[in-house]
């Protein structure tokens, strides 16, 4: 049962996500979607930061491009898969030089739907929401948000819940309250 949550940049999306993963009586585990790349100590500190309020009892995996062979391998019938954050997994088709790979993550991108589609226990993923800005002059950032706009849309639609998270607030955008 895939929910969706979403929002800004500190908007508490994760936080939120983390609440409902605590409330779970089953075993959790934590995908985390993040690479550091290129020595950046304040992306670093931030991936840190998240780390450090995830619970001990809570088991904990990197998930690379194979997002969906993750989800599949974490699949647990009573459990809860926390996937944060979907933004951070569509930056890994980026290279170091901003050129994407979009046959790779089309690809990965169909497996991961299918994924979730036949997922057995409590899935929660983590998502930017980013296009309700200006459109940037730059091409990479605007690949970026197409691809990120796109495939959050695809998500939400194979999700039995999709939650909107602003000002820490939730906001039910389908499924029951």
């Amino acid at each position: 049962m895939p929910h969706l949550i979403t929002g800004g940049a500190r908007s508490g999306k994760s936080r939120y996500a983390e609440s409902l993963a605590l409330a779970h009586p089953g075993p959790v585990c934590y995908l985390a979607t993040a690479e550091l790349r290129g020595g950046d100590a304040e992306f670093a500190a931030r991936v840190e930061h998240h780390r450090r309020r995830r619970p001990a009892q809570w088991s904990q995996a990197e998930a690379g491009r194979g997002l969906a062979a993750e989800l599949l391998r974490h699949d647990i019938v009573s459990g809860l898969l926390l996937i944060d954050c979907l933004g951070m997994w569509l930056m890994r088709f980026f290279d170091e030089d901003g050129d994407f790979d979009a046959a790779g993550f089309e690809q990965e991108r169909a497996e991961l739907l299918a994924a979730l589609e036949q997922a057995r226990g409590e899935v929660l993923l983590v998502s930017n929401e980013i296009g309700w800005g200006v459109v940037s002059v730059n091409a990479q950032t605007r690949c970026f948000v197409d691809e990120l706009g796109r495939l959050n849309q695809a998500v939400a639609a194979v999700c039995r819940r999709v939650t909107l998270v602003a000002c820490g607030l939730p906001l039910v955008l389908k499924g029951e309250a």
